[in-house]
């Protein structure tokens, strides 16, 4: 008996399934879009091959670089004498590259002018001429009220060194 009501319920899903009587209005939308007339797919386009740009302009000034007014001042260029005091204790800005800092202002206490300067690590220090700041031996040589000159001392490649002029300009504001 339990046979029986178990299969009865079966019996019945598999004869309402069954029953053809009410697809027609399905079967004749299936007619006409079959009777629909085939669509274009258009072909895929054809681009012009990859042309390679080789930049040769690696020795010129980065085109992300700022321009900066630079008043060139005359240094001695090949001096023998030229070279850095090893000797000389290091003060904490020359720690950093000097790409990476910023003059963000001036202070001026009494008679003496300090600029503001911004190192990498998102510090603000002061300096006035005579400190040193970058890793290639930087002095500052004077400080204005817009930028800070001075005198990096950098290997010129043949066991010598050279004095190079440098300016930190006064950064603008974002």
């Amino acid at each position: 008996m339990m046979k029986v009501y178990l299969f009865l319920p079966v019996l019945l899903l598999l004869v309402s399934c069954g029953s053809s009587g009410g697809h027609s209005d399905l079967r004749e939308y299936i007619a006409q879009v079959k009777a629909r007339p085939a669509g274009r797919i258009e072909p895929i386009p054809t681009y012009p091959p990859y042309e390679s740009f080789i930049y040769a302009s690696a020795s010129k000034r980065s085109p992300f670089d700022k321009p900066v007014d630079i008043q060139r001042r005359v240094y001695a260029k090949a001096n023998k004498n030229v070279s850095p005091d090893f000797n000389r204790t290091k003060e904490y800005l020359e720690g950093f590259d000097i790409a990476g800092m910023a003059m963000v202002g001036t202070l001026q206490q009494k008679q003496q002018l300090w600029a503001l300067v911004k190192d990498g690590g998102g510090g603000i220090h002061r300096v006035s001429a005579g400190n040193y700041l970058g890793k290639n031996h930087g002095k500052v040589v004077s400080v204005d009220k817009t930028k800070i000159e001075l005198i990096e001392i950098v290997s010129d490649g043949l066991d010598g060194w050279v004095e190079r002029p440098r300016v930190l300009a006064l950064a603008e504001k974002d």
